[in-house]
């Protein structure tokens, strides 16, 4: 590349780089913009082959859309990351860099140098870090708090779907996350298996105390409902298998090929006699007990034929996240093999049934006692409902996961950006020359949360901005704005609550990208790939 020593070239070099950052920080701004709160507007993505995505949440929607512009790729890469530490927040943070970026720059055409602009940045970040953590409203036995975990799940749910389907669903991720909490343990949302059914309405989208596992009895003669079952959870081939070395049998009678072909059988079929002898070891005509096979290598047809013949329901190649699940729901131990089973191994359920959906077949294992995982077994009617609400619930279950952890609370509805606000504006008076601009320009940016909320909802944005800034001044106690009203409300009497680690993330990762980006002064497309050696 050659450069031409001209300082004129220079100059428009510079704020070329500026302006092409500012434009990329504005640009996606306004496309995120409108889809915050509950509220917010959808955005329908349409992929190559015409597949439909209906959605507003941030994250799904930065991830599916295809950015050419290097710094808004930047932007909603970092936005991702952010979800993916905390599972919400990447609108926020997209329209907050947004904001900044926009505010900064009346000032930098005034002649005012980045790096104060920055330093007013830093001072502010630090400042808001301590004032978010006087602000906080402790929970301290969040797991028992259960109308508390409601309040978070709902507001994080209410942004993403419907606010009559957010509503049941909150109760759903609330009873699932407390379903498989350990004591002294960390949660493991894994244990929580997200299962979607194209059958019935949205509505229909119920929390299973147990486990469905998306395939069904693979012999016609098993019965298709149990009650009482003892379940069996092994990974035991029940299957004839061949020699790992080739070999040959010779035989010079018919007698002598049967008698081959009943010792190849015996040694699988001495497997399936164990399974049925411990059947009928535990289950007597007394106690109208059942019996459950979940098997996660092959069972061959001989086999299930004797299983079926004992009115067991086996189940071959099951997956090995539902196996990890399996005792975890209903108790007992997985056995890698049959030679001295008790009833100890065995787990309980008080139903089983299967469910057939056209060509696919769903066993439903409900009734467990001591459920550690469970199934959200998400319905509706169209791939895209589905695909929604599947995104919703994961976006719910952290927020919940986050609420225990945290062992904290952030009044919601805008309430932490206009105290926040209305703190930088006092806290400004003490910070001496020119970044006291930067923490105006912060405080300013942060208004953009409870602006846009009310945008979205067609409210007079300055007249209702301006009464609810007042109405925190007047009070001092958290204020938040009304999506219906556009009214001063308590965000704490409402209910609506935000999690801690997500605010505390956006106040990390915003401010630090907008830094960089004003600090940037040359773009340049190099030629050569940026990881190769030089």
């Amino acid at each position: 590349m050659v450069t031409v020593v001209n300082s004129k070239a220079d100059v428009l070099k510079a704020t070329q780089a500026l302006a092409v950052n500012l434009n990329a920080a504005k640009g996606l701004q306004e496309v995120m913009k409108s889809n915050l709160g509950p509220r917010g507007t959808l955005k329908m993505l349409v992929g190559g082959a015409g597949q439909i995505k209906i959605t507003k949440d941030g994250h799904v929607l930065l991830g599916e859309m295809q950015i050419q512009h290097p710094t808004a790729s930047m932007i909603a890469r970092a936005a991702t990351a952010q979800d993916d530490m905390t599972g919400d927040g990447t609108t926020t943070s997209v329209m907050f860099i947004g904001e900044l970026m926009k505010l900064a720059e009346v000032c930098l055409a005034e002649g005012l140098h980045p790096r104060l602009i920055a330093e007013g940045f830093d001072l502010a970040r630090e400042e808001m870090m301590k004032f978010l953590d006087g602000f906080k409203i402790p929970v301290p036995n969040a797991f028992n708090d259960r109308e508390k975990l409601v309040c978070v799940a709902r507001t994080s749910l209410r942004t993403k779907i419907a606010a009559s389907i957010a509503d049941q669903m909150s109760e759903v991720v609330v009873d699932a996350v407390r379903c498989i909490k350990k004591p002294e343990q960390a949660l493991d949302l894994n244990m929580v298996e997200v299962l979607h059914m194209k059958n019935k309405l949205v509505t229909d989208t119920r929390l299973i105390k147990g486990l469905v596992l998306d395939h069904g009895a693979r012999h016609p003669d098993m019965p298709k409902r149990l009650e009482n079952c003892y379940i069996l959870t092994c990974n035991v081939s029940l299957e004839y298998e061949k020699s790992e070395v080739n070999a040959g049998f010779f035989y010079s009678s018919a007698e002598q090929r049967d008698k081959l072909a009943e010792s190849e059988r015996k040694f699988t079929d001495d497997k399936v006699r164990k399974i049925v002898e411990l059947k009928k070891k535990v289950c007597t005509e007394e106690n109208k007990k059942s019996f459950v096979v979940i098997n996660q290598k092959g069972i061959d047809p001989p086999s299930l034929e004797m299983l079926a013949h004992e009115g067991i329901i086996a189940l071959r190649r099951a997956k090995r996240r539902n196996m990890e699940r399996l005792p975890l729901a209903v108790g007992g131990n997985a056995v890698n093999s049959v030679d001295d089973l008790d009833e100890d191994d065995l787990g309980f359920a008080e139903l089983v049934y299967e469910q057939t959906l056209e060509d696919d077949k769903y066993t439903f294992i409900e009734g467990v006692k001591h459920s550690h995982s469970c199934t959200v077994l998400i319905q509706g009617s169209t791939d895209h409902s589905i695909a929604q609400l599947k995104d919703a619930v994961r976006d719910g279950l952290r927020a919940v996961q986050n609420t225990i952890e945290d062992e904290a609370v952030v009044p919601g509805a805008g309430a932490f950006e206009l105290a926040g606000h209305v703190h930088l504006e006092q806290f400004k008076r003490s910070v001496q020359g020119k970044p006291r601009l930067g923490v105006e320009l912060f405080g300013k940016a942060l208004l953009t949360v409870p602006k846009t909320l009310l945008e979205n909802s067609g409210m007079d944005v300055q007249e209702k901005l301006l009464t609810v800034v007042a109405e925190r001044e007047r009070k001092g106690a958290p204020v938040g704005v009304s999506i219906a009203t556009g009214d001063p409300i308590d965000p704490v009497v409402e209910g609506i609550f935000d999690n801690y680690s997500v605010k505390k993330s956006c106040l990390g990762l915003a401010p630090v990208l907008a830094q960089q980006l004003l600090l940037v002064d040359e773009v340049i497309r190099a030629g050569k790939s940026a990881n190769a050696g030089g």
